[in-house]
């Protein structure tokens, strides 16, 4: 197998599913602890072509299960957006998807066929579809015949090196009438570690009609744009590497584009996390209720979930490590903001002595 020739970026650079346009044609990938309200709105408004919400139970869906409702909440600044949906069940899966729909938030319906977790796989769900492609087959059936919106795949190449069938489940999607496939360019036992196989990327392009995005080993901006050039691939979608640099959709948009990309000040960063940080607040102590006992109060809860962002934020700087430690004891609105405007002051500061 071997990669694509490099190709010419110019041109349309939209994706297009079932009369939904993406522009541009990168996404933000669906990440369990992640991509909450909050962090889709702002992707979105640095030009994130589509996001999605975190793994949703099809079953709680379809029960209209009041917590599982409440993953499904989403503001009108983050369309178009994807109920990424798992289960088993076909037809369980079918009912799930035509309450998200019925909500009217939503432009995509993204079934998970990649999850890794054991506890969902063991269900059949997630990555366990990957071993029945078959049932995979069916449950995009019946979800497409149960909504209107584009209908969505997201999977992996297999759930091991020996045991990849990614032909076999691009088939088994496209033919149950799937808009698009995303393909995670990594096995299910390698989890998130190790090189993404992105020659995967350029064959199931090569065989299938279905548009195909490709997912896995994309850190920079760089990387997004070689993903399509040398692959084929109709769109990207990011994960990790946007955490905490949401901005990361900004460049490449422009670059796909052709105009030039300014990074922000440290000001607008710094003004961007802190607006992040007070939504996840928000988002955490409207989910308190909920739950039964709470260790922590919804703001600690927030402000140690939130870490992970700083941390990525912050990545490249000197003193990261020492930095980690002073987060970690950071657990009240005012202190984190206070550290947070610190460290940006002193990156102004360096920025402007270079």
């Amino acid at each position: 197998m071997v990669l694509l020739p490099a190709r010419d970026m110019d041109g349309d650079r939209t994706l297009q599913l079932r009369g939904l346009v993406i522009d541009p044609p990168v996404a933000l990938a669906p990440m369990a602890g992640f991509t909450n309200s909050a962090f889709r709105a702002i992707c979105r408004r640095y030009h994130c072509g589509w996001v999605s919400t975190e793994l949703v139970s099809a079953e709680g869906l379809a029960r209209r299960a009041p917590r599982t409702l409440h993953y499904l909440e989403a503001m009108s600044a983050e369309r178009p957006v994807a109920a990424h949906l798992y289960g088993h069940d076909p037809a369980v899966m079918a009912r799930a998807a035509a309450v998200a729909e019925e909500l009217g938030r939503f432009d995509l319906i993204d079934i998970n066929a990649g999850c890794p977790v054991p506890k969902i796989m063991s269900r059949g769900a997630g990555a366990g579809l990957l071993r029945d492609p078959e049932r995979l087959r069916a449950m995009v059936q019946a979800v497409r015949a149960a909504v209107r919106l584009p209908v969505t795949v997201k999977t992996r190449l297999g759930l091991s090196p020996r045991r990849i069938n990614i032909s076999a489940v691009a088939q088994a999607v496209e033919e149950g009438g799937a808009d698009a496939l995303i393909v995670h360019a990594r096995v299910v036992s390698n989890r998130h570690t190790g090189p993404a196989d992105w020659t995967w990327l350029a064959r199931i392009k090569r065989e299938r009609r279905l548009p195909i995005i490709g997912n896995g080993g994309i850190d920079t901006a760089d990387d997004a744009l070689a993903m399509l050039r040398t692959t084929g691939v109709d769109g990207v979608m990011i994960g990790r590497a946007a955490i905490g640099e949401p901005w990361l959709f900004d460049e490449v948009a422009c670059r796909l584009a052709g105009r030039p990309y300014t990074p922000p000040p440290p000001a607008e960063r710094c003004a961007v996390l802190l607006e992040h940080l007070r939504r996840l607040v928000e988002l955490v102590a409207s989910e308190s209720r909920f739950r039964r006992r709470m260790r922590l109060t919804p703001e600690q809860a927030a402000c140690l979930q939130f870490r992970a962002h700083l941390v990525r934020a912050f990545r490249g700087r000197p003193g990261l490590r020492e930095l980690i430690r002073r987060f970690d004891a950071l657990t009240t609105l005012t202190a984190v903001e206070q550290a947070v405007r610190e460290m940006f002051e002193s990156i102004d500061v360096a920025e402007q002595r270079c």
